[in-house]
């Protein structure tokens, strides 16, 4: 299968705040030094592979767009990539994912005991750490956000293989499992500059549709991606029962004995492609509308943004969106046929 040539994405817009992040990523990485020295290398070696640092950038963003960035926003932006990374660590070993962004996953490196203790240990610390807030409810909030994130994908294990997953429910799960974390980064953001409970509503429900969109993007990588250039282990999903947005719409256009067919072979563990897939239903059109339904949600996020003043800070929330439609629109460039 060749792969068609990608799409122009235009760059994360992290200019305004470029500084504070440069900030955050020092501070992320020093937190391994908190650690007991025989597990400090664990955890610094866990927290190097820098990603965008969306989680941060957001919370560090809805403060400059409510009254300005603080301490206490760089606080919250350390606090949840870690509850982030955590997740990553937990989530590659239930994947079987061998690398993330181009280097050996901790599950891959030191096996699969050690690294649940490591994520599990930077859960707690990542909580610890929320204590320290003067306002309660940003430490409840932060505790409730990690763990929708482990009850999503408790939520998501729990219903693999499981053909009869409906959408209402698979976007309940990636609403827990990784919109949460962006919702709480938006919301909590501006409630540390003390804005009205509207606003803060607002942009919780912003960055709730944002990480859903987010997700779906990921889903459907998942599929068409190139590991080379996305520097983390692909087509892990269908392998491992996780049955994503692309993959219910194809289901929704497959006869009852098409479906029959592939329970079959997903509760037998037969290997299972996108060849497969393509050959039970119509596959580039169940990407195509993954990506409208996420496009939709887009528009709907970016309507929540009408509670903030136009700043540049807004102007760079709506460049997130859109940088994820450029993502989005280089899924429909990246299908490859069988």
């Amino acid at each position: 299968m060749t792969a068609t040539p990608t799409a122009n994405v235009p760059a994360f817009p992290f200019e305004l705040i470029r500084e504070d992040l440069q900030a955050v990523e020092a501070a992320i990485r020093a937190q391994a030094k908190a650690f007991d020295p025989a597990v400090e290398g664990y955890v610094a070696y866990v927290c190097q592979a820098a990603g965008k640092r969306i989680r941060p950038a957001l919370a560090l963003m809805a403060g400059g767009a409510t009254g300005g960035r603080t301490e206490a926003h760089t606080r919250l932006s350390v606090i949840l990539e870690l509850v982030h990374i955590a997740s990553l660590v937990h989530d590659d070993i239930m994947d079987g994912a061998d690398t993330r962004r181009g280097l050996p996953t901790a599950a891959a490196k030191w096996g699969h005991s050690l690294s649940v203790l490591l994520g599990d240990a930077l859960f707690a610390y990542a909580l610890e750490l929320a204590t320290e807030f003067e306002d309660a409810e940003v430490c409840r909030q932060i505790a409730r956000a990690s763990r929708d994130v482990c009850s999503g994908e408790i939520l998501q294990t729990q219903r693999r293989f499981d053909l009869n997953l409906s959408i209402p429910d698979y976007l309940r799960m990636i609403e827990m499992k990784t919109a949460a974390l962006f919702a709480a980064a938006a919301g909590l953001g501006a409630r540390l500059n003390g804005v009205p409970q509207s606003t803060q509503d607002a942009m919780h429900s912003f960055g709730l549709k944002l990480g859903t969109v987010y997700q779906i993007y990921d889903d459907c990588l998942d599929l068409v991606g190139d590991e080379t250039q996305v520097g983390k282990t692909l087509g892990t999903d269908l392998a491992r029962g996780k049955l994503t947005l692309p993959i219910l719409f194809l289901l929704m256009e497959a006869t009852d004995l098409q479906k029959q067919k592939l329970n079959r072979m997903l509760l037998q563990g037969e290997p299972m492609d996108t060849s497969i897939l393509a050959g039970i239903a119509d596959y580039e059109g169940a990407i195509e509308r993954a990506v409208t339904y996420a496009s939709d949600m887009l528009a709907d996020a970016e309507s929540e943004l009408t509670c903030l003043s136009d700043t540049p800070y807004k102007q760079a929330f709506l460049g997130i969106a859109t940088y994820l439609r450029g993502l989005l629109a280089n899924c429909l460039i990246q299908q490859t046929r069988p």
